[in-house]
């Protein structure tokens, strides 16, 4: 259930997996189905994206830590969702198989969001971190987990490749042949594992240590210049799917055309006065179809 709160009210939001608090300028979106493992209902395939996007979009916070309450942080797929439905529409096969296709593009976006928000998204982990938990946990920009945690790629255990995001980040995070093991056998991924390669940044002995450690870390982020923070995770994205020479061409366009020379003159004048800056919020996404949008 949601917590109550100003943004949210303002935004006339209410979901059923998740809880939101904003404070100190971090959004702590916490899965809140614990008695369900946090899996992944239909709602929640609809609820995640909207609330990740207005977040970001509002600019009312600066970073994005995402938990799940109880046990575990994610168990994946609510397998619910495979038997739900009946028939479906009657048509012949390739306009079912294309509107299936189109399905599985939405699913996609529901864990391309993270990647998508124009802050960072900070993952904390515990417990199982299953099939679409991976998703999740590898399209934030980055992770940190309890001693008992462990993740699996437990689509391969139920006869299917995992198709909307595990499969094309986490070689990105781990080595290729550590990658193919786990994709193939569908084996657990230890929480110490899981450091020694990179997955994530440090391990805890506790929930309540995590989310203590994770918030220090997220606070500091806050603290930086939001239009600074919004351009190196813009480029670091850019960067992973593109040569050096382009990702050079792409940042030096980016600092260019944003510019760097306000955030900067903070900065230096918080210095010379020996102050902590003060940064001003990036402004509100506003959207030209939704009729927000003004000269």
């Amino acid at each position: 259930m949601l917590k109550s709160n100003k943004f949210l009210k303002e935004k006339n939001m209410n979901y059923s997996c998740f809880n939101l608090e904003i404070k100190d300028k971090v959004a702590h979106v916490n899965m809140c189905r614990p008695d369900e493992f946090n899996s992944m209902n239909k709602a929640f395939w609809s609820e995640l994206p909207h609330l990740i996007d207005a977040i970001s979009n509002d600019a009312s916070a600066r970073v994005i830590v995402l938990s799940g309450e109880g046990k575990h942080f994610c168990a994946g797929m609510d397998l619910a969702n495979f038997t739900q439905g009946g028939e479906g529409p009657k048509a012949h096969l390739g306009m079912r198989k294309e509107s299936g296709y189109r399905v599985t593009l939405d699913l996609q976006y529901t864990i391309t969001c993270l990647e998508k928000a124009r802050i960072p998204v900070i993952a904390a982990i515990q417990g199982a971190c299953v099939g679409g938990g991976v998703d999740l946990a590898t399209a934030a920009d980055f992770r940190f987990c309890t001693k008992d945690a462990f993740f699996c790629i437990q689509e391969i255990n139920i006869g299917m490749a995992a198709d909307v995001g595990t499969l094309q980040r986490i070689p990105r995070l781990i080595p290729e042949g550590v990658v193919r093991e786990l994709a193939y056998t569908g084996r657990r991924f230890l929480s110490e594992e899981a450091l020694k390669h990179g997955m994530v940044n440090q391990i805890f002995d506790t929930r309540e240590e995590m989310m203590q450690g994770v918030m220090e870390v997220a606070k500091e982020i806050a603290s930086k210049g939001p239009l600074a923070i919004a351009g190196t995770k813009e480029s670091l994205n850019y960067g992973r799917d593109h040569t050096v020479e382009e990702s050079l061409n792409h940042i030096a366009l980016w600092n260019t055309a944003v510019g760097i020379s306000d955030e900067m003159g903070t900065v230096f004048k918080a210095k010379a006065e020996n102050k902590e800056p003060e940064f001003e919020d990036l402004l509100p996404r506003r959207k030209y179809l939704d009729g927000e949008f003004s000269a």
